[in-house]
């Protein structure tokens, strides 16, 4: 029976209904797509074994691929592309293409917030323009610095302000604005690079500064203030507001 099989190395058997062959040629057999799936076959399909792939991967418009709407919040396209890096993450060429999507939102949407600074600078500047002559000279008084001087002078009289809190059970504001009113004609000479005009323009800012608070302060319900909390120290918090706007956007 051996001798028979190793002679004749082809078997029939009945419960297949087709012939075994066991010949020496060793080549990997490939199946039909009708029945069988073949390597060729799984990579047009949605799913690459067992990674599932994006079906939007080749859709041009960003919008379609992220499968959101054209007037989508940021916060929406967010969600979208998480979402989507999440359930095709496995995928490279998905996760890529996801993300190249969500790029060009990006940039639509810093170009058009780009556009409408512009467009405001644009309106801003066409109104003083065709303002009153009176407005005009009262705006040529007036600059907007960059945000971190601003940012740098506004923590400096806020300490100011929160110095003379701490200390109004001891003694007055009387310091604290004296060190204000020095930093303020400081700023103002650094800027115009003339000491008598920084000097009337502090001082000024120093007055009209107290003179408000004198009228501002009585009207606040006193429920609201503290009992250690006199007239000259809430007034000087008046000053402090006065002198920072003066320094800061004053010319």
């Amino acid at each position: 029976m051996a001798a028979s099989l190793l002679s004749n190395p082809t078997l029939h058997t009945s419960f297949l209904g087709r012939r075994l062959s066991i010949q020496g040629d060793t080549k990997r057999s490939t199946r039909d797509c009708s029945g069988f799936v073949s390597p060729k076959c799984a990579v047009d399909m949605p799913f690459e074994g067992s990674v599932s792939k994006f079906p939007r991967l080749h859709v041009w418009d960003p919008y379609k691929r992220l499968g959101v709407t054209t007037d989508a919040s940021e916060e929406e396209v967010w969600s979208a592309r998480n979402f989507l890096l999440n359930q095709y993450a496995n995928h490279e060429r998905s996760a890529e293409s996801i993300e190249g999507a969500f790029e060009k939102l990006l940039m639509t949407s810093f170009k058009n917030r780009k556009k409408m600074k512009i467009n405001l600078k644009s309106r801003l500047k066409k109104k003083v323009e065709e303002s009153p002559p009176w407005v005009k000279n009262l705006l040529s008084f007036v600059e907007i610095p960059p945000p971190v001087i601003i940012l740098r002078r506004l923590f400096l009289f806020a300490f100011m302000a929160g110095w003379s809190l701490m200390n109004s059970a001891e003694a007055g504001p009387a310091f604290q604005v004296a060190l204000s009113f020095a930093a303020c004609i400081y700023f103002l000479n650094d800027k115009n690079k003339s000491l008598p005009r920084a000097a009337i323009i502090g001082f000024g800012a120093l007055v009209v500064g107290w003179v408000c608070g004198s009228m501002l302060v009585p009207l606040i319900p006193s429920f609201l203030l503290q009992p250690t909390w006199t007239l000259e120290l809430l007034t000087s918090l008046v000053v402090y507001v006065f002198l920072f706007v003066a320094c800061t956007f004053l010319k």
